[in-house]
């Protein structure tokens, strides 16, 4: 039988509580000495860093200025940026003669010219054009060509190394302008006087050629008026555009013009009534410098040595000079035929023909049945046949009979028909109050200048008689 009693089996646990419990008493013991330890430490230390901070010198500022400079000379050097060289072509140069005097390799511009499109046109370089190249490390970086006034080809090179081609067209400003003046020598002269180009002269004679023959039937103290286009990009003027609206007051007579472009597109003067100024026939089908002969029936021949009729109107030009159609027909005939020498004649429907003699050579390719329009050059001007001198002898005939080329009425092309006529209208009513603005002008101007001084012996005083 065991000999345990409560009481002694109570011993070794409290014995085992009371050792734990100093253990545990022990360790904060020293845990707090330790803290205080390390708390003094660090009040010390930060003392002494205080200290310490107290009697630290300052960076001198001319120390830190220089640093700061060499940092700035010891900078790294960028490359300086590719500059854009201009090419004049010249006569009989080449893209690859341009490449070569660029020191670029050949692979560069057979890359381009294989790229097709507007750089196919590189290939054709006419003396005068300019290129733009820029270039970088001896590889060409872009390249710009303009193709004409408004288009510009433009080659760079890309990521990949090859050209990549883009055509940029830009847009035109277009400008109203006008002139006008008064005939004291001739169309031309006083056209230029007024600052119109010779380009537009002619067409304002072209435009009103069909009603007035400018050779002869201008008279001292005739007016004109042009309002016209001025084409404009980035600002700086490039030529001068169409004429808008004219105007020619012709011994007393107003005739007008007025520029329609129709929906589809198509250019054409017409009236203010919308009647067309185009006629069927051109009155003059060559550039003259005087009419040598008329149309007659009584003329003396300066050959023959007779008096004979003579059919049609002489205009003296240069040999050379160019023949134009006077309308849109047919090659009737070709060739030599007595005393026209070598001559054309035209058919124009049923009704019309023109004949064209004393040729110096024909237009190439031209034959019997060749079709041909209105103002296409058919021949030159010579003296073939029985000619004193170069003219162009010219006949206009009606159903075979020959008649007056300088009086016959021609006859009109068509009007402008209804549903476009309100167009029209819109169009006109701007141009033609610009007309009137001019008009309105000179009517001021001249109103403004004063009458002339009276003679001077009538300006002396009266004296009386002793």
């Amino acid at each position: 039988m065991s000999n345990y009693s409560p009481a002694e089996g109570m011993a070794p646990s409290s014995a085992r509580r009371i050792v734990v419990i100093c253990g545990f008493l022990a360790a904060s013991a020293a845990s707090f000495v330790y803290y205080q330890r390390d708390s003094a430490n660090d009040q010390a230390a930060t003392a002494t860093t205080q200290a310490s901070a107290a009697t630290v010198t300052p960076f001198p500022a001319t120390r830190f200025d220089a640093t700061i400079s060499d940092a700035v000379n010891d900078s790294i050097s960028v490359p300086p940026a590719s500059e854009w060289t201009t090419v004049s072509v010249k006569s009989g140069q080449t893209l690859s003669n341009i490449f070569d005097d660029q020191h670029l390799p050949p692979e560069e511009w057979m890359a381009i010219t294989r790229l097709g499109g507007d750089s196919a046109q590189l290939k054709r370089l006419k003396a005068g054009d300019q290129l733009r190249l820029r270039l970088a490390n001896g590889e060409l970086q872009e390249l710009v060509y303009p193709l004409d006034e408004l288009r510009t080809l433009s080659l760079r090179r890309g990521d990949t190394g090859g050209y990549e081609a883009t055509t940029l067209t830009a847009s035109l400003e277009r400008r109203s302008a006008q002139a006008s003046g008064s005939i004291e020598n001739s169309l031309f002269l006083d056209g230029r006087k007024a600052g119109l180009p010779d380009r537009m002269i002619l067409e304002f004679a072209d435009l009103f050629g069909y009603d007035i023959d400018f050779a002869q039937d201008l008279q001292e103290g005739d007016r004109f008026s042009v309002v016209y286009e001025q084409l404009y990009k980035d600002g700086k003027k490039l030529r001068d555009g169409d004429i808008l609206a004219a105007e020619f007051v012709n011994n007393g007579k107003t005739y007008r013009a007025v520029r329609f472009v129709s929906p589809d597109g198509t250019k054409a003067y017409y009236t203010p009534q919308g009647q067309s100024l185009r006629k069927a026939f051109i009155r003059t089908p060559v550039d003259f410098t005087r009419i040598s002969s008329g149309f007659t029936m009584h003329r003396w021949h300066p050959i023959l040595n007779t008096m004979r009729a003579h059919m049609g109107t002489d205009y003296a030009a240069p040999v050379g000079t160019p023949v134009h159609a006077s309308g849109n027909g047919k090659v009737e005939f070709v060739g030599q035929k007595g005393g026209y020498g070598n001559v054309v004649i035209l058919r124009h429907g049923s009704q019309y023909e023109t004949v064209y003699g004393h040729l110096s050579r024909f237009q190439k390719g031209l034959h019997a049945g060749s079709p041909v329009s209105q103002g296409q050059v058919i021949a030159y001007v010579g003296m073939t046949g029985l000619a004193t001198g170069p003219h162009l002898h010219y006949e206009f005939r009606i159903n075979g009979m020959p008649v007056d080329a300088q009086r016959v009425i021609l006859p009109r092309g068509l009007p402008l028909d209804a549903p476009v006529l309100a167009k029209f209208r819109q169009a006109e009513a701007p141009l033609l109050a610009s007309l009137d603005s001019i008009d309105a002008h000179r009517n001021v101007a001249e109103a403004a200048v004063p009458a002339a001084p009276l003679d001077s012996a009538l300006q002396q005083p009266a004296t009386a008689t002793p």
